[in-house]
């Protein structure tokens, strides 16, 4: 009978819009649940010798319960572990891998360790490769040198980058707007006296960074401690990442840093022309 149709045709409606409202909420539960564990497992990445559940849920502010939940799911995937005496939460050996991928995709630490190698023999120095993390330095890879006191840090580890040679020669080759956005969004946090926390200093300083080729860290992130480091370039001609010395400050003078500076310089730009990265001319 016609009347049927409308009816139904009605009905229908409601129906399917309450199929595409679960739908959705589906979806935004599901989205939520993946920011939740990425922000989990970012977490754990950070922390050394693993961290409790308690602790981990209250850095992320979730309730134990969820961050439980979540955490069993990436258990599950191989993304993190539990130790059973210890019951700490751990980043898992899949987590690993995906970080691997990335550096894969160009081989960058790969291509770039024998330049590192021969940087070290060269200078006696360790010799650090890192990328910008966002306002942070990130060390990917590392070769140390033989002396008793040497520089050693953990790759993957992080140090703001505006108190760091590396991060300091990475910030002076980014564009101008793309630096605005960086200084903006940086604590700029006071970790020794030699610290520069002025956006105004570091502008100068990065000026000179791009006149001279290499920049150097004064023991702004460490007493005791010097660096002095070079951007590597992309194709683009923008900031791939950087390498460094780094040593104790009785051996990284200010006249040996004029002397380590160049060749520091020069190992980047062979990196940067191994990786088919142009220099940009101005620097």
């Amino acid at each position: 009978m016609p009347s049927r149709t409308p009816f139904h045709a009605d009905t229908a409606a409601p129906a399917s819009r309450r199929a595409r409202g679960a739908g959705a909420a589906s979806a935004s539960g599901g989205v939520q649940s993946l920011t939740r564990g990425l922000t989990l497992l970012e977490k754990l990445a950070e922390t050394e010798g693993g961290i409790t559940l308690t602790e981990i849920s209250s850095r992320v502010s979730l309730p134990p319960s969820t961050a439980h939940r979540l955490l069993n799911t990436l258990a599950d995937m191989g993304f993190v572990y539990q130790a059973k005496e210890s019951g700490l939460w751990y980043v898992g050996l899949k987590t690993y891998r995906v970080g691997c991928a990335f550096v894969s995709t160009r081989d960058f630490v790969g291509e770039s360790h024998p330049y590192l190698r021969k940087l070290m023999e060269a200078s006696g120095e360790t010799a650090n490769l890192s990328i910008l993390d966002g306002t942070y330095a990130c060390f990917i890879g590392q070769v140390q040198c033989h002396e008793v006191m040497r520089m050693l840090v953990r790759l993957g580890s992080r140090i703001p980058a505006h108190a760091s040679g590396s991060g300091k020669a990475m910030l002076a080759a980014l564009p101008e707007d793309e630096l605005a956005i960086v200084l903006r969004n940086s604590n700029l946090v006071q970790l020794t006296s030699k610290t520069i926390t002025d956006p105004d200093k570091l502008r100068q300083q990065f000026a000179a960074i791009r006149a001279r080729g290499y920049s150097y860290d004064d023991e702004e992130n460490a007493m005791g401690l010097r660096c002095v480091a070079a951007p590597i370039y992309d194709e683009f001609a923008e900031p791939l990442g950087a390498i460094s010395l780094a040593g104790p400050i009785a051996r990284l003078t200010d006249e040996r840093i004029l002397k380590l500076g160049p060749l520091v310089a020069h190992t980047a730009r062979e990196i940067t022309e191994k990786l088919g990265g142009v220099v940009p001319v101005a620097v």
